[in-house]
């Protein structure tokens, strides 16, 4: 072998978990990585390889050694090091024989604060084949596996059993011993296809070699392409296109080292159930792909993928479809099951379900959510009527025996039923979008009647929970709050509803009655979801100094909140921002000085002794005529950018005028005309947080 060599590292074992496979190998990519790299060692391209019976990578151009390094070690001062005679103390025979060598042996080494004894010398690295098992194993014992296991006799533990190791540099078996299995240049190929060892000579022989011999398609990725690639194949055959979720895609190709498709059939009488329920079905319980036509509508087909090559495709569809039949079978019997009952008939079940034993029962939370449904519906121009027979019928679906086995059916569910009850489609629409959304960047309600009761679930459960004292910890949020906050914030923000936010804390507040035990819930649930809409700006690319600027003044709702954001973040370009942020800074912490002081309402003319107090009066007196009606229409950008103006008469006053006079009728002036000042711009925003 030459200075560098191919790497190939392989863990055979007992199928893995299939959600933990892509994990897993990345980790022992990136961890094996890490420790060539501390010990040193360099190398080219990395490949990691996943199936389910293996973890595998290959390095190309893998060092075969360390680097040499000169190794420095410093001792003690020349000072400390000879007594009076120039005899050797304790001190430097100690480091010398710490070193291996004599006193006379070390060298001196002279720096600016004294001079020390000294020793050199060339270390030479370490073989790259010694140094791997220790990185192997270290790679291994940091792999993310939350449960390890033993197995037989052994007192080792992996996440499964292991069969074989295969380690390789180069053309040579790295000798070593890991979780009690040798190292050897023998891997296996697929369990039925090719059982028998299939010998690897190097590196880069790997895949093909497994491919070909051993039908195995080792490479998760290419794997994960090809079975994409026959899901759609058939489906075009089928007459149809294959609705791919990559969650499920993912782990089938986690469980298949030989993807095969399988197409199969069901009755079109089971197309009757919510095809939600019946694609559950097929996804969550047998792994199946559904397909459906060119509208969207579910055909009576579906694709598995096989782990082999069958000779009788035919026989293996069949039992695909004689599996499958009794599920979609329970399904039609719930659906038709549920059907004897209105969704109105579960309200008294509500009342056996506690919420929170301090808040009462489901039904009780559904008529809190009712009565703020419809105060929201009125502000928002819904149907309050609407929105409040919908707040009460929202958790009905959760008694169903749909729900019941598919409990992510709720809402989807209520839909259906709503529909099937002659319930008006807008209230049917919103029996859905009250659990929107359901987690980031999920779909949010659409309809008045959605909006309304998907709004008032996440604020009064906030409230709620927040007025018994139980806000969650950094740890622990068991109501999920931040989601709920989120949820709302969300709503409220991409459908630039006028709501004053506080205002329905308090309508909240006022539902819950004496079960609130926290005073100052509404301010605490107010903070709380100011937080987390500063991380909604800041995933956006806010500055946290323009959204400080904002909260100063506490806008009612979050549309004028973001109209505010736009409008300073405008403002912030402009070229008498910056001295204008330093003024009214500057006039921030002069009157919180004088706060102590009663200041006038309004500056009075008659005690000015400055042309520069009358400029900036006169300013002040002629833009407040022109932004007061810009304030009125929420024209927050039209108003800063005349506020601007200001920038030349503040900065003459303050280059001229004494503020803090002698005279306190004069000083209490000045004061009131800043103060005048300020308060044109606490209209928008405190620019004073600005960093300009």
């Amino acid at each position: 072998m030459g200075k560098s060599a191919d790497l190939l590292f392989e863990l055979g074992t007992e199928e893995l978990p299939p959600m933990a496979l892509k994990a897993l190998s990345d980790a022992l990519c990136t961890e094996f990585c890490k420790g060539l790299e501390d010990a040193g060692l360099t190398f080219g391209a990395v490949q990691p390889y996943a199936t389910p019976r293996r973890l595998a990578l290959t390095i190309e151009s893998l060092s075969l050694s360390q680097p040499d390094q000169n190794v420095e070690r410093r001792g003690p001062a020349v000072q400390a090091a000879f007594d009076a005679d120039g005899n050797a103390t304790k001190a430097a025979e100690g480091f010398a024989r710490s070193c291996g060598v004599t006193v006379n042996q070390l060298d001196r080494l002279k720096t600016d604060k004294g001079e020390w004894l000294n020793f050199c010398k060339q270390q030479k690295g370490k073989m790259a084949i010694d140094l791997l098992p220790a990185i192997a194993e270290n790679a291994l014992a940091k792999l993310p596996i939350p449960k390890r296991m033993r197995w037989g006799n052994s007192t080792v533990e992996f996440v499964r059993p292991v069969q074989w190791l295969l380690f390789l540099l180069g053309d040579d078996v790295v000798p070593c011993t890991i979780l009690d299995a040798e190292a050897a240049k023998i891997t296996f190929g697929h369990r039925f296809h090719s059982p028998e060892a299939i010998t690897i000579s190097s590196a880069m022989d790997y895949a093909p070699l497994l491919k070909a011999r051993g039908q195995v398609v080792a490479d998760r990725e290419q794997r994960k392409a090809k079975i994409r690639q026959q899901i759609e194949e058939s489906a075009t055959k089928l007459g149809g296109f294959a609705e791919i979720d990559e969650t499920l895609l993912d782990e089938v190709t986690a469980l298949v080292e030989w993807p095969s498709p399988i197409v199969g059939s069901f009755e079109k009488r089971f197309l009757e159930v919510p095809h939600e329920a019946l694609i559950l079905s097929m996804k969550k319980h047998q792994k199946y792909f559904h397909l459906v036509d060119e509208a969207g509508a579910l055909l009576p087909h579906f694709i598995t993928i096989s782990n082999i090559s069958s000779s009788n495709p035919a026989a293996i569809s069949a039992g695909n479809e004689r599996v499958i039949r009794p599920r979609l079978a329970d399904a039609q019997f719930f659906w038709q099951l549920d059907g004897k009952k209105r969704l109105e008939d579960h309200i008294p079940s509500l009342e056996k379900v506690v919420f929170q034993k301090q808040l009462g029962s489901l039904a009780d939370k559904s008529q809190r959510v009712a009565s703020l449904a419809g105060t929201i519906a009125e502000q928002i121009g819904g149907n309050r009527v609407l929105s409040e027979r919908a707040a009460r019928l929202s958790r009905c679906d959760l008694m169903t025996e749909m729900v019941n086995e598919f409990a992510d059916m709720q809402g989807v569910m209520g839909r259906y039923q709503a529909n099937r009850d002659g319930e008006p489609a807008e209230l049917a629409a919103a029996m859905d979008e009250f659990y929107m959304p359901r987690f980031s960047g999920d779909h949010l309600p659409q309809s008045k009647t959605g909006i309304a009761i998907a709004l008032a679930d996440r604020i009064d459960t906030l409230v709620a929970i927040f007025g018994i004292g139980q806000r969650p910890t950094g740890t622990k949020d068991p109501f999920a709050l931040r989601r709920a906050a989120l949820g709302a914030l969300r709503i409220m923000l991409d459908h630039a509803l006028p709501l004053n936010l506080k205002a329905l804390l308090s309508a909240a507040k006022g539902s819950l009655g004496d079960a609130v035990t926290e005073a100052s819930v509404v301010d605490d649930v107010y903070s709380f979801m100011l937080e987390r809409l500063k991380g909604i700006y800041a995933e956006q690319g806010l500055q946290s100094d323009l959204y400080e600027a904002i909260v100063a003044t506490a806008p009612e709702s979050l549309i004028d909140f973001d109209q505010r954001i736009k409008a300073v973040a405008h403002f912030q370009a402009l070229p008498e921002a910056a001295s204008l942020a330093a003024a009214n800074k500057r006039i921030g912490n002069i009157l919180k000085k004088s706060a102590k002081e009663e200041l006038p309402l309004q500056a009075d003319e008659a005690l000015f002794d400055s042309e520069h107090e009358h400029a900036l009066f006169c300013q002040i007196q002629q833009l407040s005529g022109l932004v007061m009606p810009l304030f009125e229409a929420r024209d927050y950008e039209g108003a800063l950018r005349h506020l601007s103006q200001l920038k030349e008469p503040i900065d003459h006053f303050f280059d001229h005028v004494m503020v803090m006079a002698d005279e306190p009728a004069i000083r209490n002036n000045r004061l009131a005309l800043l103060n005048q000042m300020r308060s044109l711009f606490l209209q928008v925003a405190d620019i004073s947080k600005l960093q300009t």
